[in-house]
């Protein structure tokens, strides 16, 4: 059933349950004649009116997101409000068809009957705001658990396609060659190597990490791999100091800066050049990477997995907010483009 199909089903029926009851007490006090039945039918259809207009109102001046203490002076208002257009108004239609007989010719009357609607009103806005306060509930529920389960299932994608078998060997094997020739460098490369998997395996706690934290991953990476390519890789990196006011995603930085190695620069007989640079403009993080090579239908089938990953955390930490692009530059390089607003979204429900 749909959200919109419950609503009436309940806005008919609340009301319907409302009219029928007083009928109900009118025929045990003897009050009970054809006149009253018309007058409860009235009552029933400038409920289900004026209720709907109060419903509209409540969306459009958006006082779902509003704190509770906010929200009930303007309720008790409304329901006042609403309950007195709902008198008037039915009055003014029963004295068009002759029913209305003389009870607004008695303040004390109209004002225990605008009393008794505003209670009505008051009722029926506790159900509604009751209802959305339980649905917003269920929604944040589900988006933490999808939250969670995107994250640990990234995790998991992560361990297995960035810190594989094939990129452990390579590592593993470079560091060796470096332990008879070079000892110091080959212990800055296990320590390199360390920090990478020990950043990793800590990725899944935090949504987004200090931009410098993240710098640092992607230094200890390029570090490792320039062990392997030696002069066949080539880094250049410009980064705005104002990117240090940022927070990204654990690891989305050094996934790009990898496949721009693994899918262009390794294939490569002479190697190429790969260059980062960061520039903070109108509030947003904008990182650029280029890296030699050209984007080819292949090339985005063997990537996309890592690009997949990428897309889908940046929609969950920032919505629409944030960017990614891939696409050949002069025919040469391959430019990708990551654009990260300042914060992270918090979820808010849209009621209707």
């Amino acid at each position: 059933m749909t959200k919109k199909k419950l609503y009436w089903i309940c806005q008919l029926g609340g009301w319907l349950i409302f009219v029928l009851f007083q009928c109900v007490f009118a025929k045990l006090d003897g009050k009970f004649n054809v006149s009253f039945a018309e007058s409860q039918f009235i009552q029933f259809v400038f409920g289900v009116i004026i209720s709907h207009i109060y419903r509209n109102l409540i969306i459009q001046f958006g006082w779902l997101r509003l704190n509770t203490l906010l929200v009930i002076p303007l309720v008790i208002f409304a329901s006042v409000f609403f309950a007195s257009l709902h008198d008037y108004g039915q009055y003014g239609v029963e004295s068009l068809l002759n029913i209305a007989g003389n009870r607004h010719f008695n303040t004390i009357i109209v004002a225990s009957a605008i009393i008794n609607l505003s209670f009505v009103y008051f009722f029926w806005s506790l159900i509604y705001f009751l209802f959305h306060f339980i649905q917003n509930y269920k929604k944040a529920e589900i988006e933490n658990f999808k939250w969670q389960a995107s994250i640990n299932e990234i995790e998991l994608n992560k361990l297995k396609s960035q810190l594989n078998p094939h990129f452990m060997f390579n590592a593993m094997n470079s560091i060796r060659a470096l332990v008879d020739e070079n000892p110091v460098k080959s212990k800055e490369a296990i320590t390199q190597l360390s920090n990478l998997l020990r950043n990793t395996l800590q990725m899944g706690k935090n949504k987004v990490i200090a931009f410098d934290e993240e710098l640092k991953i992607v230094n200890d990476y390029l570090a490792l791999e320039s062990v392997r390519y030696e002069e066949r890789l080539k880094i250049s990196m410009q980064i705005d100091v104002k990117s240090s006011e940022f927070e990204v995603p654990p690891l989305m930085i050094q996934t790009l800066v990898e496949n721009g190695i693994k899918h262009g620069i390794s294939k490569l007989t002479e190697g190429g050049l790969l260059e980062l640079i960061t520039k903070v403009d109108k509030g947003n993080l904008l990182i650029s990477i280029r890296n030699s090579g050209q984007l080819k239908e292949s090339t985005e089938s063997e990537s996309g997995f890592g690009i997949k990953n990428t897309v889908q955390r940046l929609h969950l930490l920032y919505g629409n907010g944030a960017t990614l692009k891939i696409k050949n530059q002069d025919s040469k390089y391959v430019l990708t483009e990551l654009l990260i607003p300042k914060n992270v979204i918090s979820y808010e429900s849209t009621n209707n």
